[in-house]
């Protein structure tokens, strides 16, 4: 399986046909307030308290709750204090909603980011607590813990509406921690367009990778920290109207 490298070349593809596991009873006490997707929007409950929470299925999601025609733009490591707004604002631009997969460091340091973010209608990921890319190869106790904290510090962070999704770092997915973060309503999610925007490749080739891969399936990933993120600004500013011109829809990946 691909991921970052010393140099954090971005990820690989995550194989789409996740092996099916047993819930795991994660005995963990982890402030959450329950938000569900009404409608294609996030709804917070009341407040951040102890709560049970529903699973969820440990596969991997790929697919778009928008139908055949829907496109998933999820992006990846923030909040950043630079790039995050700009992001947020091109989205209300184009009236898009997207699924933000942020680590709990960031949404801990940024915690204004992370309600502009819910308040704009989009959804939260878990992305762990520190992006640590080789996860997978650890204990299944330093695992849970960097999903289970993260998921804690989003949930402070935004005010008490809960992550609905779970994405390793660079696709380092294990049984262990895809049922983790099943058990606490949170979906595993891949992705199936890499536009290497990391990377900083041009925003030319990340438009072009978009329009060459999305026949892989409508899950698309951007990043909008980690580094200067201008290119991914603009190939943003230039994707999101050809999507619609293409008559695409914006959705959620499936839960």
């Amino acid at each position: 399986m691909a991921r970052h490298g010393g140099g954090r070349s971005w990820y690989g593809k995550v194989v789409g046909a996740a092996l099916g596991v047993t819930m795991l009873a994660v005995g963990a006490s982890v402030y959450t307030a329950q938000a569900d997707v009404v409608n294609g929007t996030p709804e917070a409950g009341a407040s951040a308290k102890p709560a049970a929470v529903k699973g969820v299925s440990p596969t991997i999601a790929h697919a778009s709750d928008a139908g055949p025609r829907g496109v998933n733009i999820t992006i990846d490591d923030g909040p950043d204090p630079r790039w995050t707004p700009q992001v947020l604002e091109l989205l209300r631009e184009e009236g898009v909603k997207a699924t933000f997969c942020l680590t709990g460091i960031q949404a801990q340091a940024h915690p204004g980011l992370v309600k502009e973010i819910v308040a704009d209608g989009h959804v939260l990921c878990d992305h762990s607590v520190s992006h640590d890319t080789a996860m997978d190869r650890k204990s299944e106790a330093y695992q849970s813990k960097e999903i289970l904290d993260a998921e804690r510090m989003i949930t402070e962070a935004s005010g008490g509406v809960r992550p609905l999704y779970y994405r390793a770092p660079g696709g380092a997915f294990t049984p262990h921690s895809r049922a983790v973060a099943a058990s606490r309503g949170m979906r595993p999610l891949g992705w199936n367009v890499d536009t290497k925007d990391f990377e900083q490749p041009g925003a030319d080739s990340i438009v072009e990778t978009v329009r060459r891969e999305l026949p892989n399936g409508p899950t698309i990933l951007f990043h909008d920290a980690g580094g200067d993120r201008a290119q991914t600004v603009e190939a943003l500013r230039r994707v999101l109207p050809w999507l619609k011109e293409e008559g695409h829809s914006f959705g959620f990946p499936v839960r």
